[in-house]
């Protein structure tokens, strides 16, 4: 994966896409294509791709896989395999979706940070 996001999650263009997805599969392609091999890309840059017939015909075997993604809830998704989670009607996500363990996770953290900064005065 490759790229930046804005401050609401939107996967923003890249640029030398194609060079960077063929970059990668040759590198994969060296320690041995397993069907587990991905790019994550933007959406945005889907109209840019033009790939090499080696690069296709992997994707068409299964042997690698190019997934194109508008938010970064999307890219969370496949890289760990379950659903990141929605905001209730409250704003909090649900208990034990991904979202809301990197929030508890966050709040931990302030909270360590907070009495350190107590304890040292």
């Amino acid at each position: 994966m490759t790229g930046s996001v804005n401050q609401r999650g939107e996967v923003q263009a890249i640029g030398g896409v194609n060079e960077k997805i063929e970059g990668f599969f040759d590198i994969c392609k060296m320690r041995g294509l397993t069907g587990t091999q991905m790019v994550i890309i933007p959406a945005s840059n889907q109209s840019n791709l033009m790939l090499s017939n080696e690069v296709i015909e992997a994707v068409k075997a299964g042997l690698f896989s190019i997934h194109a993604v508008s938010k970064v809830d999307e890219a969370l998704a496949l890289l760990a395999g379950e659903d990141p989670g929605e905001k209730d009607a409250e704003g909090q996500f649900q208990t034990g979706s991904i979202n809301r363990r990197i929030v508890d996770q966050l709040r931990r953290y302030t909270e360590i940070v907070q009495k350190t900064q107590v304890n040292s005065f």
